[in-house]
């Protein structure tokens, strides 16, 4: 007897685009009640880029819904989900802490990030502020053209309205605990 395949949950780029598409909404008004560029969402949307932290809330507040609902994987135990979630993006891996945050300001997301590895595409912003705190390994963030290097329990609070990137320039793995406040 043939065993069943467990239907594979959507990439967050399928989803992105389902919710989008079912409220009436073009990609244009995506971009305008986001600031994330049409190229940059078609781009998300094909599955070809994950959307760093701030565009994943920023796509979900203009959508009014939960961000998480984007990165869950029902069927998967939360240890397979990081691993697949982190083998679909290539370096970078995002996990929400703060399920159910729907209509918080305040929401919590533990980030890996491989070695020498950065967050793909320019710096990005979206409104309020994050915390980011080194939980293993270390990290440079740039906010603007400041570059704040990050080892091991150390953090850095700052406006994430100013366009900022995380980048992984060790040879070891780096976990953060990234908070991010929206107004």
């Amino acid at each position: 007897m043939p065993r069943k395949m467990k239907a594979e949950p959507a990439p967050i780029g399928e989803k992105i685009r389902s919710i989008r598409e079912d409220r009436g909404v073009t990609l244009e008004q995506l971009a305008n009640d986001t600031g994330v560029s049409v190229a940059t969402l078609q781009k998300i949307e094909a599955g070809e880029m994950v959307p760093p932290v701030g565009t994943l809330l920023s796509v979900s507040r203009s959508l009014e819904v939960e961000s998480s609902q984007f990165l869950e994987k029902p069927t998967a135990t939360k240890a397979s989900r990081a691993r697949a979630y982190k083998d679909r993006t290539g370096n970078y891996a995002y996990e929400t802490l703060s399920p159910g945050a729907q209509h918080k300001h305040l929401k919590a997301f533990k980030v890996t990030i491989d070695p020498n590895r950065e967050h793909e595409g320019v710096g990005y912003s979206h409104q309020g502020e994050e915390f980011v705190y080194v939980l293993a390994g270390s990290v440079d963030i740039t906010v603007g053209e400041q570059v704040n290097h990050l080892e091991k329990g150390e953090s850095l609070h700052f406006n994430s309205g100013v366009a900022h990137n995380l980048k992984n320039s060790s040879a070891k793995k780096a976990e953060l605990l990234v908070v991010i406040y929206t107004p």
